[in-house]
């Protein structure tokens, strides 16, 4: 089976990426950059595809996605918040997974993919509403509507293996598939060295997952 993993280099995406490799699709990663204030995911996304063999076959795409003011991923003059959101926090990159997955699904059917697998979580997550169980079903009916291959009758499905999983399980579920955890990034608002930051969403996240899993996130931080 040909799978197209959209891949970030970060826990989530690598653990989806391990996942399918292990039950044996024929795997094509795609990473899009779009002017993230952390563009350190991509560089760390490299070595992981890379150390999986994976180099020749993956696609990276960039898109510009500066003109959105309203989130900090974006706005590099909007402050990435260092607490802990009671509402949707500015990271929120406004479509940023209709826009991926409407590119992984051109993708998948200009190859001949039959699944696109994507890493949202809405367990441990910061609320986006593009990461929730409606939304990845709501996309799969777009894509029998709107695609050739969904009219053929073939179709495409998109897959999120780890919708209903815990940052815990999936930490575990990484270790036991092997991933060096090490080289895998997450933070948005990472130093010059491309240290994480240890305070953001996405760090705090991470790093309760971990230390819920009993173990030591082998990430460098800036402030550890």
């Amino acid at each position: 089976m040909r799978t197209v993993v959209l891949f970030s280099g970060g826990l989530d995406s690598t653990t989806v990426l391990a996942m399918v490799i292990a039950r044996g699709d024929e795997v094509y990663p795609l990473t899009i950059g779009y002017g993230q204030r952390h563009r350190v995911e991509i560089e760390k996304g490299r070595r992981i595809l890379h150390a999986y063999g994976l180099s020749g076959r993956a696609r990276e795409l960039t898109i510009d996605l500066s003109f959105l003011a309203s989130s900090s991923l974006t706005n590099t003059g909007l402050a990435v918040p260092d607490t802990a959101a009671t509402a949707i926090p500015n990271t929120y990159v406004p479509a940023r997974n209709l826009l991926f997955l409407s590119l992984a699904a051109a993708y998948a059917e200009d190859i001949g993919a039959t699944r696109i697998a994507i890493g949202v979580n809405a367990l441990d997550y910061s609320g986006y509403p593009d990461c929730r169980p409606a939304f990845i079903e709501s996309f799969n009916r777009t894509l029998a509507l709107g695609t050739k291959t969904g009219s053929d009758g073939a179709g495409i499905l998109i897959e999120a293996p780890l919708i209903d999983l815990s940052k815990k399980d999936i930490v575990r579920l990484g270790r036991g598939l092997g991933i060096d955890h090490a080289l895998t990034h997450s933070c948005y608002d990472p130093d010059s060295d491309g240290r994480a930051c240890g305070v953001c969403d996405s760090c705090r996240l991470r790093l309760k997952g971990f230390a819920e899993a009993g173990l030591t996130d082998p990430a460098p931080y800036a402030n550890r």
